[in-house]
């Protein structure tokens, strides 16, 4: 009778512990390699493939599961007058570890280097292990195919 007893408690202490250890892997204590903050991706500067700025991020839109599924980028306009918003598939842009080279050809200025796109590793490693999002994106697109594209307007 003793022996059933104890061994109801120990598997009952085993359940116990199981269910304590599955609770707490919910916990998120830091960072993963890949992982960004969305917060630092909004206001990202957005290039075309001949590095002329053509925008930059205003917001992210994303699915009830957690994906992102579109980037709204702000286009034209000066100082904010004149801007219009336009939603890019977020799988259309390339995110970039490095700046961008400079619009002056300047052969001194950083440059990007090939494999500095972020495809799965940890953005910014290349320069800042403690970075935790791209410096920029690329669109393979014009400033004024960009203009000339539908405007995005947010529902209320």
């Amino acid at each position: 009778m003793l022996s059933k007893r104890l061994a109801m408690a120990v598997i009952g202490l085993t359940f116990v512990s199981a269910a304590a250890a599955a609770s707490s892997s919910k916990w998120m204590t830091q960072m993963q390699s890949g992982q960004w903050q969305a917060s630092k991706v909004k206001g990202l500067n957005v290039y075309n493939n001949n590095n002329e700025k053509i925008g930059d991020i205003g917001e992210l839109i994303m699915d009830q599961s957690g994906k992102i599924q579109a980037v709204v980028i702000g286009v034209g306009g000066f100082l904010g007058m004149g801007e219009h918003d336009v939603a890019v598939p977020f799988n259309e842009l390339k995110w970039m570890n490095d700046p961008p080279r400079s619009a002056s050809n300047n052969p001194n200025a950083p440059a990007n280097r090939p494999g500095s796109t972020t495809t799965g590793t940890s953005p910014g490693a290349a320069r800042d292990g403690n970075r935790t999002y791209p410096d920029h994106a690329v669109l393979n697109m014009t400033k004024d195919q960009l203009k000339a594209a539908p405007e995005f307007k947010y529902t209320k």
